[in-house]
């Protein structure tokens, strides 16, 4: 591969050894650093190339053996320094080179230590010195953003300390102004730091909603691209003014109207948070959004989605499929059961490793609570996750039948235990600080053993059940799904079980705008038979 600088039209003038996978510039365009990687994918190398001079002469500025760690390189916002990124799914490392100096050495932040993750930006302070501002999770379980000075890291000062309830999640520095991202009570905002010492939080005035900081690439600018997005608010795009704290809409995605030739109304939908309660006594928030004048006696149906995996935070969103549901009588919910990130690192650390079957009995205690609170009944709720999330639905088929009336796996992990045995599988490795690893530690093997859902398939009565997998799927192999359906279609009852493979298909199903509508509406499809059917 030969790299070209599309700014300036430098080109490499030979090919770089290896498989590319990231690159940035000095500040003055005099060298390149690049990630590359061996065919195997390991081991990562940052390389450093000086214009003019062969790739040959190239040096290896630095090296990751360990399987378990990816590895970034990039410009800090203010483009002072470089900076390597090195991180697994729990413990993180940075080195900076003064962006000015390429060929000198990088520096170690904070060594790495396992469990501890951290990231870095810099700022100059207002005595004009050089800072740097490091969000971690060293004895801060929920992360703490600190300032430090750039001769000694580890002398750290807090400036936002620790909190039990709020989860700071990223920060963007400004040359005047720090914006933080952070997430509490389920829902993510922002806050506004000035360097007058003021600060403010923005406001939103919805009950569900997603927000986040865009990339925001100038750093001498005083107003901060935010997205937006509600269930019933199509994505939306603000710029706040940081000094005053004023927004301004820029974009809104557009809903075409519907085939009656009727526009989308938001007025026309409402949306709620509800709570549900675990065995343990743990609240799980719940968002949904249905048509105004849904019933609430248990005759409509529901779709309830679910993920809980990875830290990943599955928070309401604008979908325009989603409306063909809604307008067709369904409330559609999502739970944000532990194992996720919605209500902080704890949320996660309690649904992974030898804590996971939290995941799924709190997935189970949300159906029940749109039971009992009358959004839907049995028969017509419909579960529905993919991938961690076709895990979770493996699991709570087995765990609690009869609280469905259908379920879809998409892409589905089920045959949890044989694959995160196999360490020659890419992701395996990887993934044991997630499941743990079962070819070392019998309590995780036995623990694995006990939740997989292929092992645990039994003669039990089971829901209508739709399994969607894709043979160029590298991530949850196609013979999973298959070897799951083959045998609840031999020793279950009820049904039926389905499965249904695309042939051209990778992890996100098919490609292009339209081959993955189709997709999508084979799925809705199905969802609504199945509730009809069960009504019937």
């Amino acid at each position: 591969m030969r790299i070209k600088d599309l700014t300036t039209g430098t080109v490499l003038p030979d090919e770089i050894p290896g498989t590319f996978y990231g690159c940035a510039w000095s500040l003055d365009g005099s060298a390149l650093f690049y990630i590359t990687v061996d065919d195997a994918w390991r081991p990562y190398r940052v390389s450093r190339h000086l214009v003019g001079s062969p790739a040959a002469d190239d040096v290896i500025v630095f090296e990751e053996p360990d399987e378990r760690f990816w590895v970034g390189v990039g410009l800090t916002r203010s483009e002072r320094f470089v900076q390597i990124s090195v991180g697994s799914k729990l413990t993180s490392e940075v080195r900076l080179l003064d962006a000015a100096r390429p060929d000198g050495e990088f520096s170690m932040v904070l060594p790495r230590r396992q469990g501890m993750e951290y990231s870095v930006e810099h700022q100059v302070g207002a005595d004009g010195s050089d800072r740097l501002l490091i969000l971690h999770n060293d004895n801060a379980e929920n992360f703490e953003l600190a300032v430090a000075p750039l001769a000694d890291p580890a002398d750290m000062t807090p400036l936002i300390a620790h909190r039990a309830d709020t989860r700071l999640l990223d920060v963007d520095a400004f040359a005047d102004y720090l914006a933080v991202h952070y997430r509490r009570d389920g829902l993510t905002g922002v806050r506004i730091l000035r360097g007058d010492g003021t600060e403010h939080e923005i406001a939103f005035g919805e009950p569900v909603y997603r927000v986040q900081p865009g990339s925001n690439p100038e750093y001498y600018s005083a107003k901060l691209r935010l997205g937006y997005v509600s269930m019933v608010t199509p994505d939306s795009v603000y710029d706040c003014d940081m000094a005053t704290g004023e927004l301004t809409l820029l974009r809104r995605r557009p809903v075409l109207p519907r085939p009656d030739g009727a526009g989308y109304d938001p007025a026309d939908y409402e949306q709620h948070r509800e709570w549900a309660t675990a065995g343990d006594g743990t609240k799980i928030p719940i968002s949904l959004v249905c048509r105004k004048g849904t019933p609430r006696d248990g005759s409509a149906p529901c779709l309830l989605y679910g993920y809980g995996s990875y830290e990943i935070s599955v928070d309401p969103g604008f979908s325009i499929p989603r409306l063909s549901l809604l307008d067709r009588g369904f409330s559609y919910a999502i739970a944000h059961i532990r194992g996720g990130g919605e209500m902080g690192r704890r949320w996660y650390d309690d649904g992974k490793l030898l804590r996971k079957a939290n995941t799924f009995s709190d997935f189970v205690a949300c159906a029940e609570h749109l039971v009992s609170a009358g959004w839907t009944a049995p028969s017509r709720l419909v579960a529905r996750g993919g991938s961690a999330g076709g895990l979770l639905m493996g699991a709570v088929a087995n765990l609690a039948p009869q609280a469905f009336g259908g379920i879809v796996a998409q892409v589905p992990f089920v045959d949890t235990l044989t694959t995160i045995l196999d360490p020659s599988l890419p992701l395996t490795v990887t993934e044991w600080e997630e499941w743990g690893d079962p070819l070392h530690d019998p309590r995780v093997y036995a623990y694995i053993k006990s939740y997989s859902p292929y092992e645990n398939t039994g003669q039990q009565v089971y829901p209508p059940i739709l399994a969607i997998t894709s043979l160029n799927d590298t991530r949850v192999l196609y013979r999973e799904p298959a070897k799951w359906i083959a045998k609840l279609q031999a020793t279950a009852g009820g049904g039926p079980f389905l499965l249904k493979t695309e042939m051209v298909a990778g992890h996100g199903g098919r490609s292009g705008r339209y081959d993955a509508w189709h997709e999508e509406a084979f799925v809705l499809a199905w969802i609504t038979s199945t509730v009809r059917a069960a009504s019937s």
